[in-house]
């Protein structure tokens, strides 16, 4: 009869080994969820098109091909004025807020106002475009200055076109030395991680040769055209 209450008190022991087992897989399995539902959704990783280092990237390393990328493309989105400048400058700004810091809102909102005053934006159209040869593939080591892995300095050489109704009031060739943040505040509104902190120094009328002149012709000045303030 002691046998068979042995055998019952070892079935009961194992039993309850098993649900101590159990129970502290539960809360492993818990831990586990909790960990894997608080994890960010989505992770923006930058992949440029440069395959001399091969598909090998830290995730969090945010190469200069990227930086010039998005400091361009905001950029000319901001300074795009398509039927009025008026109306469009403060648009764009509030637009584009979540991709600009805070002190460099405040600077282009000064600036509107400046303007507009100055009436420089009322039925103004406008647009900036890179100046051929002088994008990021003809110095990546002027384009981009790598500051910390938080900060960098972008230098753009763009031609900047206004005009009133059909004429072309201005047009000049503009250095903007540009100041880029890491911001990983807001992916939502923000996928880039990336924020415009407005000029590093102020911009620079630049100038370019126009094309080399056939045979015959009498050769061209440097470029620039009308007028313009940056």
């Amino acid at each position: 009869m002691s046998r068979f209450k042995n055998e019952i008190t070892q079935l009961r022991a194992h039993i309850q080994t098993l649900r101590l087992g159990a129970g502290a897989l539960l809360l492993i399995a818990l831990v586990m969820g909790a960990g894997w539902w608080s994890s960010p959704r989505n992770l923006t990783i930058h992949v440029p098109p440069d395959l001399r280092s091969g598909s090998t990237r830290k995730w969090w390393e945010v190469p200069p091909e990227s930086v010039y990328a998005f400091t361009f493309y905001i950029w000319q989105q901001l300074q795009r004025w398509p039927t009025n400048g008026d109306e469009d400058y403060a648009r764009n700004i509030r637009a584009l807020s979540p991709y600009l810091t805070p002190a460099c809102q405040d600077f282009l909102l000064h600036d509107y106002e400046l303007r507009r005053a100055a009436g420089e934006l009322r039925q103004r159209v406008r647009g900036i475009y890179e100046i051929p040869g002088r994008g990021y593939g003809s110095d990546p080591a002027l384009r981009v200055r790598t500051v910390s892995e938080r900060d960098w300095l972008v230098t753009l050489d763009v031609t900047a076109d206004e005009y009133f109704g059909a004429e072309q009031v201005k047009r000049a060739l503009v250095r903007y030395p540009l100041k880029v943040a890491r911001s990983d505040i807001d992916p939502e509104r923000n996928p880039f991680g990336l924020a415009l902190d407005c000029y590093s120094t102020p911009p620079q009328r630049i100038a370019t040769p126009e094309p080399a002149p056939a045979p015959g012709q009498p050769s061209g000045v440097l470029g620039g055209a009308l007028g313009e303030t940056p």
